[in-house]
C-alpha cells in the first residue's frame, strides 16, 4: 500500500513539475499586464492624462484615451527616430548640459542615464557605463552576489578603499540597493549587462547557462 501511494505520489509530482512552466508564464504575463494596467490604463493618473489629451478630438473617455495613447506612441516614436540619427550626441549632449544645471535633479539624471545606459549597449564596451562584479561578502569563499559597479574611482570611508555597487532586484532589476563594498571584495564579472538582466528577472533560473558553473 505504501509503495502504491508513493507512485501516485510521484505521478502527481511530475505531473506538477511539468505544468509548472505554463503556470508560472501565464501568472507572470497576467502579473504584467495587471501592472500596467494600473501604472497606465484608463483610471490611472497617466490614463486620465491620456484621455485628456485625446478629448481635444472626439468627446468620449474610450476613444480619448485611444487617441492618447496613439499619441504619446507617436511621440516616443518621433523621439526614436531623431536618437537614432546623426543628431544623436547633440541631443543627447544638450539635454545632460541642461539637466547638469538643475540641482538635484541633475544628479538623478546623471545616475539613471548611466543605470539605462549600461542595459541598452547590447553587448558594446562603455567604461561610462555600469560594469557587472561580483561582490564576495566576507572577502574570497563569502556569498557572492551579482551587482554592477556604480563608479570605478573608490571612496574612503574611514580611512579604507571602498567601492559604489547596486545590488538589483529580482525579477526587476531596475530597483535595488546601494551599497559600498570594500574594495578587495569586488571582482569584475564576465558577463555583459543584457545576462545580468536576464539572470535577475529570471530570478536566477538562467544563470546555469551565463555563468561558468564548476
Amino acid at each position: 500500500m505504501a509503495r502504491f501511494l508513493s507512485n501516485q505520489l510521484r505521478i502527481l509530482l511530475a505531473g506538477l513539475l511539468a505544468i509548472l512552466p505554463l503556470v508560472l508564464t501565464i501568472g507572470g504575463t497576467i502579473w504584467v499586464g495587471a501592472l500596467l494596467i494600473d501604472w497606465a490604463g484608463p483610471h490611472s493618473a497617466f490614463g486620465r492624462l491620456l484621455s485628456t489629451i485625446g478629448l481635444a478630438f472626439v468627446p468620449k473617455g474610450a476613444p480619448a484615451y485611444l487617441i492618447g495613447f496613439l499619441a504619446v506612441i507617436l511621440c516616443l516614436y518621433g523621439v526614436g527616430l531623431l536618437v537614432s540619427s546623426q543628431l544623436r550626441t547633440g541631443i543627447t549632449a544638450f539635454v545632460a548640459r541642461i539637466m547638469d544645471h538643475t540641482p538635484l535633479i541633475g544628479s538623478v539624471y546623471g545616475l539613471l542615464s548611466r543605470f539605462v545606459g549600461a542595459f541598452g549597449k547590447q553587448g558594446k564596451t562603455d567604461t561610462s557605463a555600469m560594469a557587472p562584479v561580483w561582490c564576495f561578502f566576507g572577502g574570497s569563499g563569502g556569498v557572492a552576489v551579482l551587482a554592477l559597479l556604480s563608479a570605478s574611482d573608490a571612496v574612503s570611508i574611514d580611512g579604507k578603499s571602498y567601492l559604489a555597487v547596486l545590488v538589483p532586484t529580482a525579477p526587476v532589476p531596475f530597483g535595488g540597493g546601494l551599497l559600498f563594498v570594500p574594495s578587495e571584495w569586488v571582482v569584475p564579472a564576465p558577463i555583459s549587462a543584457e545576462a545580468l538582466t536576464s539572470i535577475y528577472v529570471s530570478m536566477g533560473m538562467t544563470a546555469p547557462q551565463l555563468l561558468s558553473v564548476h
